[in-house]
């Protein structure tokens, strides 16, 4: 299973973030082609080495790396990438993809 897990810093306006987030940005990625599963925290994000600007995490799920980039090739994954830079910036996200496996 392949992941992707983003890391979102405080935002400095949370209103704007959580509605545009909630309201446009979740409804247009859960349309992303393969997409078998999209999480987010609940309520604060506790870190245990220290860091503290951690706002939000999202992590999505697809059956593999391959179909996973072949989902963000795709216009809702063009227009997820444009969208998601009206509520959080470069230097406002970190972004991960990586296979997954269980232990």
């Amino acid at each position: 299973m392949a992941k992707m897990t983003v890391i979102y810093t405080t935002p400095k306006d949370k209103e704007f973030f959580e509605k545009h987030y909630f309201e446009v940005h979740v409804p247009l990625a859960k349309q992303l082609p393969g997409l078998l599963k999209y999480e987010i925290n609940n309520g604060p994000i506790i870190s245990l080495t220290g860091h503290n600007d951690v706002y939000r995490v999202a992590n999505l799920y697809f059956n593999s790396l391959d179909e996973m980039m072949e989902s963000f090739k795709s216009d809702i994954g063009q227009q997820c990438a444009v969208d998601r830079m009206i509520f959080a910036s470069d230097d406002e996200v970190q972004i991960y993809v990586y296979d997954s496996k269980n232990t």
